[in-house]
């Protein structure tokens, strides 16, 4: 069975936004995707100084390299 549910991440805990049709101290396998642009996405995976609204605008298609003008 696969569920698609939202969550907020909060203190360390991912707390549900409703209850899920699950038994008791059933074991269940995570696929976490986070909203948003790639760039939002990788956010602090790289060594990145700037903010993200930056890295989206740099990675944006009006800037892909293979774009002619």
């Amino acid at each position: 069975m696969n569920l698609e549910i939202e969550a907020v991440y909060e203190n360390g805990v991912l707390k549900l936004d409703r209850p899920l049709p699950l038994q008791e101290q059933q074991r269940v396998k995570l696929t976490v995707q986070v909203p948003g642009g790639h760039a939002r996405q990788s956010y602090g995976l790289i060594g990145w100084k700037g903010s993200s609204q930056d890295l989206e605008y740099l990675l944006g298609p009006e800037n892909d390299p293979w774009n002619e003008p």
